[in-house]
Formats: C-alpha cells, structure tokens, sequence
C-alpha cells in the first residue's frame, strides 16, 4: 500500500491504495465521486475527463499514485452550490445531453477547451472534441452547448 495526498474539489484528501489503482476508480470507489464515469478504460471514450492541475485529462489513464500533490476537480466540483457552471448550464439550457453518460467528461473537456480560446468556433469545438466519444447525439447539441457558455464564459 502507498499513501498519497491530493486535493480534491478544494479538500485535502489522504489515502492509502494499491500502487496500480487507476486516478478513475480511486475518485468513484475511495472517494465516491461517482460522476467521472468509466466508459472503457482505454483513455478511448473520455466519459471520465476530470481537471488535473489545471488541465483536463482522461482520469483512467493515470494510476492514482502518479498524481500524488496534484489539484484534481471533478465534475461535483465545478458547480458554486446550487448554481451550476455556465458550462453545465449551457448544457442543459441547449439540451447538449440525451442519455448523459458522456456529459461530465464533455463538460470536464469543454471547460478548458473554453477558457484556453474563449473565441473558440465551431471547427475548433468539434475538433477539441475529438477525444470525447458520446453514442447517442450527433454533437449538433453539444456544439450548441459550447458556443453558449463561451460567450457566457467571456468568449
């Protein structure tokens, strides 16, 4: 077993693991944040995108003890108590979701796709997210969903 230390959401979190515990599995099981989903476990469909020191990464191509002294937000740490982030908004305003098992990870994803181009177009969008797989939309949505909060994000 390993100890590690991280802040999660802003709390400092220490834990005992097994070295080849993935960051995805520790954030659901140990810590019971269960909106990082795992939709394939080969960093492929990106349903479990969180924010790593300040960048949005594929959280089951990590092992939990590589982030050890690492900042990590995941998706219930992005709302200010009830009022959700303008990106989870924008979301659910522009109905950028049908079953929602990709939407945490795409919202994780677009966030930083945000706020590294605030100006972001539609190209840039669909091609920043590559990387996230959803099966039930055809993205018209999500790309809504994005463009929205980016102006309300100061795009």
């Amino acid at each position: 077993m390993k100890t590690i230390s991280v802040k999660v959401n802003g709390k400092n979190v220490k834990a005992e693991i097994k070295p080849n515990l993935l960051l995805s599995t520790f954030l659901r099981e140990n810590l019971n944040l269960t909106g990082t989903h795992i939709g394939c476990d080969t960093s492929q469909c990106g349903a479990c995108a969180i924010h790593l020191d300040g960048d949005a990464v594929k959280s089951c191509a990590y092992l939990a003890i590589q982030v050890d002294g690492s900042d990590i937000v995941t998706i219930e740490g992005i709302a200010n108590g009830d009022e959700l982030h303008p990106m989870q908004q924008s979301f659910h305003e522009n109905h950028g979701l049908q079953c929602g098992f990709c939407t945490p990870g795409m919202v994780m994803s677009a966030i930083k796709l945000v706020e590294n181009n605030p100006k972001i177009s539609e190209e840039e969008i669909r091609k920043g997210l590559e990387g996230n797989l959803c099966r039930c939309t055809g993205y018209q949505n999500i790309v809504k969903s994005i463009k929205n909060a980016a102006t309300v994000m100061g795009g």
